[in-house]
């Protein structure tokens, strides 16, 4: 059985991002790193892209063991899904998607499947996470609330998703059926 532990592993620049209020909080988002393992995801978090000193992270990431890391804190605003950062907590499952080609044409499928470990400790995060915010209404996937196409990296003739995360591997009904929240999409 899952054993659910919340591990704190702050970003350095975590004091810098916005503070909200739990209760400005309804949505959930579900990514995957797209990247070959937590150091790298570590190492993608940290990085500093914005004249604030902030950058790209979720709040949660979870390994493929079910380890649950926060980066953030969900009373500050991660930068993990254009639009939708003030209203939402990111979850990352380390997932190597479509690394290390995630723009290549001949390279989109998603093919990695997430352990059952993983998805309990995320059902076990959402139901923890439920309590701690009631207000929280709906989950989605990044792929559901950004649908951008990019010319592909390969052939710059074809476009291309910019985000698939969490992928066609990603158990939907399972995590559906585990948790009070329902699916948003764009």
């Amino acid at each position: 059985m899952y054993s659910f532990a919340i591990h704190p592993l702050p970003l350095p620049y975590v004091l810098s991002l916005d503070a909200r209020p739990l209760d400005a909080i309804d949505s959930v988002v579900i990514h995957c790193t797209e990247l070959p393992d937590m150091a790298t995801a570590r190492e993608y978090g940290e990085r500093v892209l914005y004249p604030s000193g902030t950058g790209n992270s979720g709040h949660y990431y979870i390994d493929h063991d079910g380890r649950i890391e926060e980066y953030v804190p969900p009373s500050r605003v991660a930068h993990h899904t254009h639009g939708w950062n003030a209203r939402s907590i990111g979850i990352e499952l380390a997932n190597r998607g479509r690394f290390p080609d995630w723009l290549d044409s001949r390279h989109q499928a998603m093919d990695a499947p997430y352990p059952d470990v993983q998805i309990e400790a995320l059902i076990a995060l959402l139901q923890w996470l439920g309590g701690q915010v009631p207000t929280l209404i709906q989950i989605a996937g990044h792929e559901d609330l950004d649908q951008a196409e990019v010319p592909a990296s390969d052939d710059p003739s074809i476009m291309v998703r910019r985000k698939l995360d969490p992928g066609p591997q990603f158990p939907w009904p399972a995590v559906l059926a585990a948790v009070a929240l329902r699916r948003a999409r764009c």
